[in-house]
């Protein structure tokens, strides 16, 4: 009797695993809450309101962009609660997206840097809410280099504006960026490029 239920019980073990093998393991998030260099520019097309700027009730200038910067960074409850480190990239998630804009929030650790980059077609204000970074601007004018700290001050550039940012100090900083339209592209450079995009004042 017992050899009759055997392969029964065998056989329904398999049928179980063949059943738990069928159901597919769930998808992993498009966009997760932290995002590395690697991934953060995404695909336009997968957020077509970032396009658009003729939404009245969302800010289209750049002091509407200035300010609403201004009023997240102000807002440390709604930022401090998401802040991570990550010891082999700097970190970022994405606080607000918007017609024509997105808003991030990145975190670095003493002695991550961006490297020399543009942001593409996008324009951009950014400021410093915890700890300092140093930033080398290269614009036509020449090469500049400014430190950055968390005074409440917003810095805005322009589409194609080359830059690199580092935390030179000892102590993690935080800064939050946002981008009009919102990044689809960051390109990497060596050296700077005879082409150079005005500082915006």
């Amino acid at each position: 009797m017992r050899g009759r239920l055997r392969p029964r019980k065998r056989n329904r073990d398999r049928n179980r695993l063949a059943r738990r093998a069928a159901v597919p393991a769930p998808a992993a998030p498009l966009w997760a809450d932290g995002l590395s260099d690697v991934s953060i520019a995404g695909d336009p097309l997968a957020f077509p309101h970032l396009a658009r700027t003729d939404v009245p009730a969302h800010p289209t200038t750049v002091a509407d962009y200035a300010r609403l910067v201004r009023e997240i960074a102000a807002d440390r409850d709604r930022w401090a609660p998401l802040v991570r480190y990550d010891a082999l990239t700097r970190w970022y998630a994405r606080l607000e997206t918007g017609p024509g804009y997105e808003v991030w929030l990145l975190s670095w650790l003493p002695g991550q840097s961006s490297g020399l980059h543009d942001h593409g077609d996008s324009s951009g204000v950014m400021t410093v809410v915890q700890g300092e970074l140093v930033e080398r601007s290269l614009t036509g004018d020449g090469e500049r280099t400014r430190t950055l700290r968390a005074t409440g001050q917003a810095r805005v550039f322009s589409a194609g504006y080359l830059h690199e940012m580092v935390n030179g100090a000892l102590e993690p900083a935080v800064s939050i960026h946002l981008y009009s339209p919102g990044l689809t592209e960051m390109n990497q450079y060596r050296t700077a490029t005879p082409e150079l995009a005005p500082e915006l004042p």
